[in-house]
């Protein structure tokens, strides 16, 4: 969700004190699986609308460096290195449901469940969302790449 392997890295560690610390605390009827990837979405979210007001700053040109460091990853894959930036042009709700489907392996129910939203609503941002992937990575509805 970050595009960032060293921020995704600091928020995992960030998710797994939140939950040690929130778990005895905790009334919820998710499973804990359930509840330590809300607690994570949360974290991811957060740091993303963090990131999107620093951005605005006129001094700050962390898009575009963000961007021209993902390129600059020279043990990474190319196509991978697609995959994260054709990812990262999705918005963050339908990036959030789509990798809380296809990468973690959620059902829309379970992902309603974490974002409190309905299953028809996470189902239309996951095909919405796929639609634009799909967009950004250059392949066409029929899945072929241009």
């Amino acid at each position: 969700m970050t595009g960032d392997p060293e921020v995704a890295q600091d928020l995992v560690q960030k998710t797994f004190i939140d939950a040690h610390r929130g778990i005895l605390a905790s009334n919820s009827d998710l499973s804990l699986k359930a509840w330590i990837y809300r607690i994570a979405t949360n974290n991811a979210l957060q740091h993303l609308r963090r990131r999107r007001l620093i951005s605005f700053l006129p001094f700050s040109r962390l898009g575009d460096a963000f961007t021209s460091n993902l390129r600059a990853i020279s043990h990474e894959p190319i196509e991978r290195i697609a995959i994260q930036e054709a990812l990262l042009k999705v918005p963050v709700d339908q990036r959030t449901a789509m990798v809380l489907h296809f990468v973690e392996g959620f059902r829309y129910r379970e992902i309603g469940e974490l974002l409190g939203i309905s299953e028809d609503a996470v189902r239309k941002r996951v095909a919405r969302g796929s639609k634009r992937f799909r967009s950004a990575y250059g392949a066409d509805p029929g899945g072929k790449v241009r």
